[in-house]
Order: C-alpha cells, then sequence, then structure tokens
C-alpha cells in the first residue's frame, strides 16, 4: 500500500465572513464572503451547513448485504441503498451506525470495521459521509422507524447488490462511494 501524500499548491481562498441564512431541521445554509489575496478578489459562497453522515456497509454470516429501500424526496423515487443516517449530537460515527443499522433494519453486528469517511459534496456541505463494516449481522429487533420514515429492508448476495451498482439501478453517490471504499479494502 503507498503512503504518497498528496502536496496541495493552489492558493487557499480565505473567509471573511460568514452568516447563517436559513436554518432547517437537516441543515444550515450559511452565506460565506471570501477572498483569494493574490487576485485582490472576493466572491461569495452559498454552503449548507451539516452533520456527518454515516453509511453502514451490513453483511450476514452468509455474506448477504443488508439494503433498505425508500422514497427519496429530492429525486422523487424510490432508491435501493445501504442503512445510514445523521450522527446525532454526541454520538460517534460508530454510535451512529450501531443505532441507525437497528433502527432501519433491525439488524444488529458483532464485528464493526471503519472503512474511512468522504467528504458529502466539498463544492457547498461542510460535513463527511463515515462508511462502516458491520459484519456477522443478523436480525435481532423489529424496526423503530421515525414518523416520515417508510423503509423496505431487502436481503441480497453481496454479488448482486455490486451488480446493481455496477449497472447503475443503484447510484446514490454516496453508496457507490462506499463500495468504492470496500471493494479498495477488501477486494
Amino acid at each position: 500500500m503507498s503512503n504518497k501524500t498528496i502536496r496541495f499548491t493552489i492558493e487557499p481562498w480565505i473567509t471573511t465572513d460568514e452568516r447563517v441564512e436559513y436554518t432547517t431541521n437537516i441543515f444550515k445554509v450559511l452565506k460565506r464572503d471570501m477572498r483569494i489575496d493574490s487576485e485582490n478578489h472576493e466572491a461569495t459562497f452559498s454552503i449548507l451547513d451539516a452533520p456527518d453522515w454515516i453509511n453502514v456497509i451490513a453483511l450476514t454470516p452468509e455474506n448477504e448485504i443488508v439494503l433498505v429501500e425508500q422514497y427519496r424526496y429530492g429525486t422523487e423515487v424510490p432508491t435501493l441503498e445501504l442503512p445510514g443516517g445523521v450522527c446525532d449530537p454526541g454520538e460517534s460515527p460508530l454510535e451512529s451506525s450501531k443505532r441507525e443499522l437497528l433502527e432501519e433494519t433491525g439488524f444488529s453486528a458483532k464485528e464493526w470495521i471503519s472503512l474511512g469517511k468522504v467528504s458529502s459534496n466539498p463544492a457547498m456541505q461542510t460535513n463527511h459521509t463515515h462508511t462502516y463494516l458491520a459484519k456477522g449481522c443478523i436480525k435481532t429487533n423489529e424496526q423503530k422507524l421515525d414518523g416520515n420514515e417508510r423503509i423496505h429492508v431487502h436481503v441480497l448476495p453481496l454479488s448482486d447488490f455490486l451488480d446493481l451498482v455496477k449497472t447503475g439501478q443503484i447510484d446514490h453517490s454516496l453508496v457507490v462511494a462506499a463500495v468504492a471504499k470496500y471493494l479498495l479494502i477488501y477486494k
């Protein structure tokens, strides 16, 4: 494994002012005034300030993957994706992963391995998405969904899931990023 580090050479922008424009139940919209000194140039950017998120690659002892089907309001279509969600205040990403897997699917796992994190969308978001591999998942509870969640649980052979990602039938970018992390580490 390579230990190469990228040496960035681009001049960073400097934040000169930041204010909250709007607050939702999920994120804040910030207006960030920024400056690039060498060009004496200033601009204002819209930023989504959100808590970190998690995704769980949940594998059963039979090497099947636990997935969730849910309707997504942004794209207005149902999706098949990894169990996941928002890190609650005071929770570590691992604690959030365990909670979300249990709440959304009723499954729990014996072994948890961090696959790292990705920047959710560095162009306009402040948060990261942490991915965990949960091994030995078994059904231990019923789902405990919140008032707006409608989730159907699917358990598929891992190879079938990977085929769905490969063909683009599963196209959620953070799910695809989690799959890339998994494949780079375990395949």
